[in-house]
């Protein structure tokens, strides 16, 4: 991978030069403070205290969202976004194929979900030991986090690849995506929604099955099929934007 000029590019800029690194600040000083106030709020009234016991929950949801959407934004190239050659200049002058493009930009992806794991994690494991939640719920959210994270990441490059020279429209075509996929779901079939999801297996809820086909699909093997279909279709939509942008 280091000899990948499309990745170099992107570890120089988020790294070297230091545009990436505010992504990373803004994950920490949003959930310092949440985690400080999902404690101690509650606990103003003795008869509601409540901090411990969901702090975990809270947490982890927190943490989630925020992947999440950065996640989404950092596969879109919405940070420092001039700096980024365009695909056009790596296909047609530098000679790179889709497939090492989409490598570098995919394990970039994978990459920043891993760093932005790495910090969030001793938040999350505090907020466990605080709420006495079992390890294997913890190491579950660990599984979970970086899941939901690639498999929405995807489709911020999915945006790039599809509108690379207007970036308006990417901006707006993946927030809108992850606001009507959690609006929809939720309105629809809550077990598909990743919150949803998260809280109810926190809380040790049995998900509803849903009736399709005439069969009752198990709640937690359809959200995953579900998403890993999504996942799968926002990489698929991806390589097929790589090939066809020598087009344009």
């Amino acid at each position: 991978m280091r000899d990948n000029p499309v990745w170099r590019e992107s570890v120089e800029i988020f790294f070297t030069e230091g545009h990436g690194f505010a992504v990373y600040f803004y994950l920490l000083i949003i959930i310092a403070p949440m985690e400080f106030l999902a404690l101690y709020i509650p606990s103003l009234d003795a008869q509601r205290w409540s901090g411990s016991a969901s702090l975990f929950k809270v947490t982890a949801v927190t943490v989630l969202l925020l992947i999440v959407y950065f996640a989404l934004r950092v596969g879109n190239q919405e940070f420092a976004a001039w700096r980024f050659k365009s695909l056009r200049h790596w296909v047609r002058e530098r000679g790179q194929s889709a497939v090492t493009i989409s490598r570098a930009q995919t394990c970039f992806l994978v990459t920043h979900v891993a760093l932005s794991l790495v910090l969030c994690g001793p938040f999350l494991v505090w907020a466990g030991a605080i709420a006495r939640t079992p390890p294997a719920n913890i190491a579950a959210i660990f599984l979970l986090l970086p899941f939901y994270a690639v498999t929405y990441g995807v489709w911020g490059l999915a945006s790039l690849a599809l509108w690379e020279r207007r970036l308006e429209n990417r901006q707006v075509f993946i927030r809108s995506l992850f606001t009507c996929l959690v609006i929809l779901s939720a309105l629809f079939y809550l077990p598909l929604n990743p919150v949803a999801f998260v809280l109810a297996f926190l809380s040790r809820q049995e998900l509803p099955p849903l009736a399709l086909f005439g069969m009752q699909w198990p709640g937690t093997l359809t959200h995953l099929i579900f998403h890993i279909v999504l996942g799968t279709s926002g990489y698929l939509l991806y390589r097929w934007a790589l090939t066809r942008e020598p087009l344009f």
